[in-house]
């Protein structure tokens, strides 16, 4: 008799993940991902106390998928790092449309998701070295870059539209450039995204 074939946390959540991203969040119950594993529901439930756990541990994962994409990005050097990260956001709602869906086009009224505070506090810090500028504006001026980057990115997730990547830069330098007007800020010292 072959040995039994033990299946770790990362197998459940690995293959959960996969699931999501060829059939969408509706896709992750207890039998659909058994079904994938080859096995009962047992060790599903012995490394999970409930659905809710496994879910959080999805998000979790498919969070590290976007923030992998954002590293690559700003990596690459293709723009300065504030824009590659919404450059990142974009093309992950393009390739990882259900994996982006089940991240950010869902109700999170009652959520406390704390690496969205850190990304958050991530691109502010960004804003400030770009731009200079102080206390509320910094929150608000990513707010409302954020507002147009995830617009787009909505857009891509939802097949709603196919942009070409030059015409999404040049959108994302518009609205930024247009910020930075609104601000009174100058352009002449080349730290904005181009």
């Amino acid at each position: 008799m072959p040995p039994k074939v033990k299946i770790t946390k990362e197998d459940i959540i690995r293959t959960a993940v996969d699931l999501v991203r060829q059939r969408g969040i509706d896709a992750i119950n207890a039998r659909a991902i058994a079904t994938a594993l080859s096995c009962s529901t047992q060790p599903i439930f012995s490394n999970f106390a409930t659905m809710d756990e496994l879910l959080y541990d999805v998000l979790g994962a498919a969070q590290q998928c976007c923030i992998e994409y954002m590293e690559r990005e700003v990596a690459s050097g293709r723009y300065p790092a504030y824009k590659a990260n919404g450059m990142a956001y974009i093309r992950f709602a393009k390739e990882e449309k259900e994996l982006f869906k089940l991240l950010y086009m869902r109700d999170r009224r009652t959520e406390t998701f704390a690496e969205n505070r850190v990304l958050t506090d991530q691109m502010e810090a960004l804003v400030q070295q770009y731009t200079g500028l102080e206390g509320d504006d910094i929150a608000l001026f990513h707010l409302e870059m954020w507002a147009c980057v995830h617009g787009i990115a909505v857009m891509f997730a939802t097949s709603y539209l196919d942009l070409d990547w030059e015409l999404v830069s040049k959108m994302i330098t518009d609205v930024y450039q247009g910020l930075r007007h609104r601000y009174g800020m100058e352009d002449s010292n080349g730290s904005h995204p181009h």
